[in-house]
């Protein structure tokens, strides 16, 4: 970044001055120093930032005209806030559908296709292998599960998400959670499962498939299990869509050079010579097309291709009144206290209730 910002003095005369700080530190710091006059002009953040910068009328919204085009959509919706677009995303983040080619030989396409491999891997291994299993309670994880079957949290249109159109009681949402019911009431689902719980079962070759993100790739790759990285399975809607998070780049609201910031972002910033410089820094999937499309890297390929179709985390604020709602209700199933309809029926009012208080 340092020397493209050479680049940049020289061609329009004013100098990028790149300052590093911790990464959860840069919204307290442009709350503090923007209104002073002393802060950035450009921050790099996440875009589930969004809602508390807009909010506090930190950031600018910004025009990238035709250069769009060279971004991945669901990222730059990621940036939709009201119908304005406030960044430039260059990183996304996503999870996917984890299998062990040495117990299935192709990842399952639908979860109809999970449920009879969970009974022909239990029939063959007298119940020590089955085919897929979750963490109790992890909406986050389960959300591409829901959106294969048609179901969503909020309503997405071109201004972003509607808070108004709470979707966890919805058809599809109650249909994905009528499948993992009947997987739960077959036998081929346990409650009392975490994180680490998770990943020891796939690791030992007790389960046959998880989801799982990036973060978790060097745990894997150490226990030396075998893997491929899938998109989610088929439940009638498509293949499941992940959310995503986005990172990207944000003008400051208090910048005195807008125009000439947005001016970095379009002719420096949005270049392949800078986001693949962006991405060998710190590899993950880029939203910059032309270096998403030449990942060489196996692994993070597969995960640009399952997070394809993904969808932004939600931004808003009412997101908040979202997680333990939605939690409780996936676990409710899982451990078998409350039916699929009435699980999620209970936790979309409790999450409008939430939202009108």
């Amino acid at each position: 970044m340092n020397e493209l910002g050479v680049t940049f003095a020289t061609d329009y005369g004013v100098e990028l001055v790149v300052q590093e700080m911790g990464f959860g530190d840069i919204r307290d710091q442009l709350a503090i120093a923007g209104p002073a006059g002393e802060g950035p002009d450009i921050i790099i953040g996440a875009h589930d930032w969004l809602g508390q910068l807009v909010a506090n009328g930190l950031v600018a919204p910004i025009d990238l005209g035709a250069k769009e085009g060279e971004f991945l959509e669901a990222a730059l919706t990621a940036f939709i806030y009201e119908g304005q677009l406030y960044g430039m995303p260059y990183a996304t983040e996503n999870v996917a559908f984890f299998c062990n080619p040495d117990i299935v030989e192709t990842a399952p396409a639908t979860w109809d296709e999970v449920t009879a491999l969970a009974e022909q891997l239990e029939a063959d291994s007298g119940g020590e292998v089955t085919a897929w299993t979750i963490q109790t309670n992890d909406p986050y994880h389960y959300f591409p599960v829901m959106t294969s079957f048609g179901g969503y949290v909020f309503g997405l249109t071109e201004a972003g998400y509607d808070p108004t159109d709470v979707g966890l009681d919805s058809e599809g949402s109650i249909a994905a959670a009528t499948w993992l019911e009947g997987m739960v009431a077959d036998g081929h689902l346990e409650p009392g499962v975490d994180y680490d719980v998770m990943h020891s079962l796939f690791e030992q070759g007790s389960v046959a498939c998880i989801g799982t993100g990036p973060w978790a790739l060097s745990r894997i790759r150490d226990s030396g299990v075998s893997y491929t990285i899938n998109r989610y399975p088929d439940g009638g809607a498509g293949s499941g869509s992940p959310f995503l998070g986005v990172q990207g780049f944000m003008i400051s609201a208090f910048s005195e050079n807008q125009l000439l910031a947005q001016t970095v972002l379009t002719e420096i910033f949005a270049t392949e010579e800078f986001m693949q410089a962006m991405y060998d820094a710190d590899p993950r999937p880029a939203a910059f097309l032309p270096v998403r499309y030449a990942i060489e890297d196996p692994d993070l390929a597969s995960f640009a291709f399952a997070g394809a179709d993904g969808l932004p985390m939600p931004a808003i604020p009412e997101m908040s009144s979202v997680w333990t709602a939605w939690g409780n209700a996936v676990e409710f199933v899982i451990t078998g206290q409350l039916s699929a309809e009435e699980a999620f029926t209970n936790a979309a009012e409790q999450v409008r209730t939430l939202i009108s208080e």
